[in-house]
């Protein structure tokens, strides 16, 4: 093997457990760059394939940047407060009726922005909630580590919701609305296995009865919102809470409108974001140049730093390597295809975190010279195995481990032996039963 190959797959274990590691918190796009500049350096990557790289990734990566731009606009409203009012409202002294309304929560934040997003902002709500309602430690396991699960594998019924997915689409060259035709009804059976699963699982150790009033998580009087003259009740609040949801809803729509009809998507994220940013300043006077600030745009640099490393990992043969492993798991049955492709990107993505694993799975898949519905369904079984199958281990995804530091700055201990002890029995048979049902979804739509 040349030194070429032997730099570029040290640059890509170092970055993953740099990754994972993160010595002193540092940020995960940082480790991700100085692999891309060692595989650079190495050769096997040219200056003329940046170019390449930057072109499949861009699109995905403005469309999420506008999406948590969306959600840092909505909390300036205060937005998610008034969620966590209504779950308490919703609830009726019920923790169980508290633990189904937590999922719906997660899953619809995840469907509406991505499951980066969606962590980041229900996590924190439901810490809070749940401080206010003064649980114990133990009771609040149950809502935050399904909540956790819930969020991050709801990105699989459509392209939208995670970033690694639009790259994909972008390699395969899949449409939103064909990805969505083809997943929405067989992932989100599976979410809902997985909510029954997880219900069975926590079922003992979810507090019947919990505070039917939670004080302490209302906006603040000086907050700008309360200070508005549109807003002289808490029925006008809500009802322009309501309008704010509906809006965010015909963006989201316009995204799977605007990939049916062939405009770039991420064109529709960023006017939807910019009309959201405009509404905002309209009424609680607050400019825009607060986004240069709140913006993660290291996602940006993350995304293309990692897709560099593969990009050359492919360039030194390992698409060519994987072919000849996974061609057998790609051929015969659709249902073959289907189960054995999800259990392999399982496996790889908690052994090397499902954004790689997924990039590679899915530009090997190119490369094999598939008919086009074996291809789209090999693919969208590396989704599923990429987005519900890692979540078998903490490590498998990094919207887990930044659920993982939130929790933890919340005061709030879950080990990883508790998780894994959850996921074990929740997780290997929700990503079967959602492949089998993929397999059964495509033959009858085709």
């Amino acid at each position: 093997m040349q030194p070429m190959a032997w730099i570029t797959i040290l640059a890509f274990f170092f970055t993953l457990v740099f990754i994972f590691w993160r010595p002193r918190g540092i940020n995960e796009a940082i480790p991700a760059t100085i692999g891309a500049i060692v595989v650079l350096l190495s050769g096997s990557v040219t200056l003329s394939e940046l170019g390449i790289i930057a072109e499949t990734i861009s699109g995905a990566a403005i469309t999420i940047m506008a999406t948590i731009v969306m959600a840092i606009v909505l909390e300036s409203f205060g937005f998610f407060n008034w969620v966590a009012e209504k779950l308490a409202e919703k609830a009726k002294g019920s923790g169980i009726r508290l633990f189904w309304y937590v999922n719906l929560l997660c899953f619809l934040m995840t469907l509406f922005f991505n499951n980066d997003g969606s962590i980041l902002i229900t996590t924190p709500i439901l810490i809070m909630l749940l401080n206010k309602m003064e649980l114990s430690n133990y009771q609040k396991i149950p809502f935050l580590l399904s909540g956790g699960l819930v969020a991050t594998a709801s990105s699989a019924p459509i392209g939208v919701s995670n970033i690694v997915n639009l790259i994909a689409l972008k390699i395969v060259n899949m449409s939103l609305y064909s990805h969505a035709a083809m997943m929405f009804v067989p992932a989100t059976l599976g979410l809902l296995l997985l909510v029954v699963l997880l219900y069975w699982r926590f079922r003992k150790d979810i507090p019947k009865i919990i505070p039917t009033t939670v004080s302490g998580i209302s906006l603040p009087s000086y907050h700008p919102l309360k200070q508005s003259s549109n807003f002289t009740s808490d029925a006008d609040r809500s009802k322009f809470m309501r309008n704010i949801l509906l809006f965010v809803f015909a963006v989201r729509l316009s995204l799977f409108f605007a990939s049916f009809v062939n405009i770039p998507v991420y064109l529709m994220a960023v006017f939807g974001s910019l009309l959201l940013l405009g509404w905002r300043w309209m009424y609680l006077k607050i400019p825009p140049v607060d986004m240069l600030k709140k913006t993660p745009w290291y996602i940006l640099i993350f995304a293309f730093s990692m897709y560099v490393i593969i990009y050359g990992l492919n360039n030194i043969g390992l698409t060519d390597w994987l072919i000849g492993f996974m061609h057998p798991l790609v051929t015969g049955s659709l249902l073959h295809t289907s189960v054995m492709m999800g259990v392999l990107l399982s496996v790889l993505s908690n052994i090397f975190n499902n954004h790689p694993a997924l990039m590679v799975g899915t530009m090997t898949l190119m490369n094999m010279d598939l008919d086009l519905l074996s291809l789209k369904v090999a693919y969208l079984a590396n989704v599923i195995g990429s987005d519900v199958g890692s979540l078998l281990l903490p490590m498998g995804t990094l919207a887990t481990l930044m659920w993982m530091h939130i929790v933890r700055k919340g005061n709030v201990i879950i080990t990883w032996w508790q998780y894994i002890k959850v996921t074990i029995v929740v997780i290997p048979p929700t990503v079967l039963f959602t492949l089998v049902i993929l397999y059964y979804w495509v033959t009858w739509l085709f």
